[in-house]
């Protein structure tokens, strides 16, 4: 950070040094003065709505679902902590991210995200049903060096926020903590099955103060267990009764599939995470990755209609769970469809490989001959800028599971090579495998589209650019 950004950053956590100690002596107005506080350091970065609406919750008080989930923040997570993730998140992405990401996007023609996954490790200590990682075994880890380079040039072109995937991302967790240390203003999350979390690793994160965790669960013992093998469910909730009584913020990460969308739906199930300390919940859909991914795994239309209004049941503001959540396959209508291939984020693999996503292992470039801009500007991410969104109902939003034609096209134009390490699988092989999903979901899916509002998302996309205005002709 510059000499200016330390001493930026030192007069807000002084404020909110005073604020923190003093919202429990009038939780109402310290809460509002906490978000007076956002709403000048964003200076129009969102909405004011936005804004508004935080202050109407906070003045309904006890009788809306999110001011109790805001105490339950301020009661349970250490405020040494809170006040270094309140920092990193709003001062670091919120304010100083999101305005360079938007301006790098204008300067350099191409996408720049506002997060990065990467992939210490392949190596992983289970071997989940389902999980494309367990095939890869401990063939291929990022160096700390190039860990960190990824981070630096990634901070350089306004990206604030990184999550570690795998493989098992704590087998780096020296490292981890380490990166955490050389940027106080950027914040991480490891997706983690918890087994490795112990004392001194939850001292770090409460001394570093900008890295959470998402503890991978599917639903409770028997079917978490059935997935990620006997034992795991009752680790996770011990490593969850360890972040707990350290202060340290933790969720959950649940891949639904046709098996266990009951169960880990339920009011049992969400109940329990939030006895544990659970904060925030994330979900996405099983995808078929790899050669033997059980494609009996993707859930049914029935059920991701099933997805979509549960979420708006579980975040309503009068009947709610005071929880944070997010799927993302049924929220592409809030970014406006997919946000791969550097939209809003892409992926990093264990051997330096730059995916457009998390769940397609395809690539052009490698960050051991690339730099992360050129990477950005290679034919298969501006493909991916081109082309988004992949349709116009956003409840239909990846280009391989809702829309496989799209991904066939893209990487058939562009050349780009499979990046499974185990054996190559061709876009035709995955695509394949959602086909039938994709033909049964897209009727379902417009109808819903239809009957129910959506969120007034401002997406900015190629086509929006005068350079895609001209080319679409919509000038």
């Amino acid at each position: 950070m510059t000499i200016k950004e330390k001493a930026e950053r030192a007069a807000v956590g002084a404020t909110l040094d005073t604020l923190l100690k003093y919202v429990d002596k009038n939780p109402e107005e310290n809460l509002l003065k906490l978000i007076s506080l956002g709403e000048k350091l964003l200076g129009g970065t969102f909405p004011q709505s936005s804004i508004e609406a935080a202050r109407r919750v906070v003045k309904e008080g006890e009788s809306n679902m999110y001011y109790r989930f805001a105490m339950s923040m301020l009661k349970d997570i250490d405020r040494g902590l809170l006040k270094k993730l309140l920092l990193s998140m709003g001062l670091g992405a919120g304010v100083k991210g999101t305005k360079a990401v938007r301006k790098n996007r204008d300067i350099y023609k191409c996408n720049i995200p506002f997060l990065m996954l990467m992939d210490p490790t392949s190596a992983c200590n289970m071997k989940c049903k389902g999980c494309w990682s367990a095939e890869y075994g401990h063939k291929n880890s990022l160096t700390y060096e190039e860990m960190h380079s990824i981070v630096k040039q990634g901070r350089e072109l306004g990206t604030h926020v990184y999550m570690y995937t795998g493989g098992e991302p704590l087998i780096r967790k020296d490292d981890i903590i380490k990166i955490c240390e050389e940027y106080p203003d950027c914040a991480f999350l490891a997706f983690t099955n918890a087994t490795l979390v112990d004392e001194k690793f939850c001292e770090d994160m409460k001394r570093v103060g900008n890295i959470t965790l998402a503890i991978s669960v599917e639903g409770d013992q028997n079917s978490s267990d059935a997935r990620r093998g006997e034992g795991h469910y009752q680790k996770a909730l011990k490593a969850m009764e360890l972040l707990k009584s350290k202060g340290c913020l933790f969720g959950i990460s649940v891949c639904y599939t046709r098996d266990n969308v009951p169960t880990v739906t339920s009011d049992e199930f969400l109940d329990k995470m939030i006895e544990c300390g659970v904060k925030f919940a994330l979900y996405f859909n099983f995808m078929p990755i790899g050669h033997d991914a059980p494609v009996e795994l993707i859930p049914t239309p029935e059920q991701r209609e099933h997805m979509y209004y549960w979420l708006r049941k579980v975040r309503n503001q009068r009947t709610g769970k005071p929880l944070f959540f997010m799927d993302f396959q049924s929220d592409g209508e809030y970014p406006g469809g997919c946000i791969a291939g550097g939209r809003n984020y892409f992926h990093i693999n264990s051997a330096g490989d730059m995916e457009p996503c998390v769940f397609i292992h395809y690539s052009d470039a490698n960050i051991r001959t690339h730099t992360i801009l050129e990477g950005l500007r290679n034919p298969l991410f501006m493909a991916f800028r081109h082309d988004q969104p992949f349709n116009e109902n956003h409840l239909r939003p990846c280009p391989m599971l809702e829309n496989p034609d799209c991904l066939r096209k893209i990487i058939k134009e562009t050349g780009a090579k499979s990046t499974n390490l185990v054996r190559e699988e061709s876009a035709e092989e995955l695509c394949s495998k959602c086909d039938k999903f994709a033909r049964e979901w897209a009727p379902r899916a417009e109808e819903i589209w239809k009957n129910n509002p959506h969120p007034n998302w401002k997406a900015h996309y190629y086509r929006d650019t005068p350079e895609g205005k001209a080319e679409f002709g919509l000038e």
